[in-house]
């Protein structure tokens, strides 16, 4: 932040009464701010804000996970408290051996595929479309075919030779 925009900045929190109280800063350095609700120089009700200044101050070198999980949920008002550092520690500790359980869970099913424990898959073969009547048959009947309340029509070919239309 340069010097003028810390300086315009500055003086528009006196104007506006705006009082930023330091909450917490994460393991990245990140700062986390609260302000609280106050009345604008027009009389005008300002809802509580929380924010944070990020290390790195250039947009684009935001990515997902720059800001833990737990800050990003009380930034979005997900949870009222703002998140320690124990608790941050805690849950990281927790997805670290999430991860590693789920890596022991792969590596044996690739161990239990590599010695062909299990079954192989069985090999079907239909031939013809599913919205054809004789899915799954062998192949379709001359003849029409009725059980109750279905009925199937039979294959039906031209007469060679024979025109509708003379």
């Amino acid at each position: 932040m340069g010097w003028s925009q810390h300086l315009f900045s500055s003086l528009w929190r006196v104007l506006t009464k705006e009082v930023k109280q330091h909450v917490g800063t994460d393991q990245f350095g990140n700062k986390y701010y609260y302000i609280p609700e106050y009345k604008n120089w027009r009389g005008q009700t300002v809802r509580e804000r929380r924010i944070v200044e990020v290390v790195q101050k250039e947009e684009v070198d935001y990515e997902i996970g720059d800001i833990p999980a737990e800050w990003e949920a009380w930034i979005r008002r997900m949870r009222k408290i703002p998140p320690t550092m124990e608790e941050i520690l805690k849950n990281e500790k927790y997805r670290e051996e999430t991860k590693i359980k789920g890596k022991d869970i792969y590596e044996k099913e690739k161990l239990l595929s590599k010695d062909e424990l299990l079954a192989p898959p069985v090999q079907t073969q239909i031939k013809g479309h599913a919205s054809a009547p004789y899915f799954g048959k062998e192949e379709p009947s001359e003849d029409p075919t009725s059980t109750g309340k279905t009925f199937q029509p039979g294959s039906w070919m031209p007469q060679e030779g024979k025109s509708q239309n003379k």
